[in-house]
């Protein structure tokens, strides 16, 4: 008789708690400014002009939209951290490691804006490891999954010296774009289903682009589906 199916080893984890590092959306790019623009009249706009800013976590999800909004409704879904810790913390590009609570200003954006999202840029790289090192202890028995680019160098570089086999990416990200990630991650956190990860060293991470998402079943009049556009 055949055997069952299975997942593959590299997806099996024993370890008890889960957390998530999300990367940052582009705050240099057209919906970053439009964001800060002073006749912006919305309410997020209004906020992040104001003497208490608004979330980090609201301002990228509108800045990058389906992608960050996807990336941040999973990691809430499925954040499971130890006790007395965060579970999900956001990559920013000069700020290390933020909760996606944490308030900003226009002028936060516009640092962020002005420095670029690579490993040899210093502005970026110290403050982020500062945090993983700071971090990391209290991960001992947590998976760390990386939700954000895994084919590029800019997250892998600095952050897989630190964590090892402990860092983790859902195998469904290869060979899907930005678009696509969001939202099938928008899915599985409103179906309750958690994708399979593997560690990121030693991964393929590269492959075909997989069939595009299915279109969502129509709803009843009046009811809110998710938005996968």
């Amino acid at each position: 008789m055949a055997a069952a199916a299975q997942e593959p080893a590299a997806a099996v984890t024993t370890r008890p708690f889960r957390v998530f590092l999300l990367s940052p959306a582009d705050c240099s790019g057209t919906r970053a400014r439009r964001l800060q623009d002073q006749g912006a009249d919305h309410d997020l706009a209004r906020r992040l002009r104001g003497r208490e800013g608004a979330e980090l976590g609201e301002v990228f999800a509108f800045v990058s939209s389906l992608y960050f909004r996807g990336k941040l409704a999973y990691a809430r879904a499925f954040a499971r951290p130890p006790d007395g810790l965060a579970g999900v913390h956001v990559i920013t590009p000069c700020d290390g490691l933020r909760a996606p609570e944490a308030l900003i200003r226009a002028r936060d954006l516009r640092r962020f804006a002005g420095v670029a999202v690579d490993p040899d840029e210093e502005r970026y790289r110290r403050p982020l490891v500062r945090d993983l090192r700071r971090l990391a202890p209290g991960w001992a028995e947590a998976d760390v999954v990386l939700l954000g680019s895994v084919a590029s160098r800019k997250y892998a570089d600095l952050l897989a010296p630190v964590l090892g086999t402990r860092l983790l990416f859902p195998l469904d990200f290869v060979g899907r774009g930005d678009m696509s990630r969001g939202g099938l991650m928008l899915r599985c956190a409103s179906e309750g289903r958690e994708l399979p990860c593997v560690p990121l060293v030693g991964a393929e991470r590269r492959g075909p682009r997989p069939e595009r998402l299915p279109k969502l079943p129509r709803r009843p009049s009046g009811s809110h589906p998710v938005r996968t556009e």
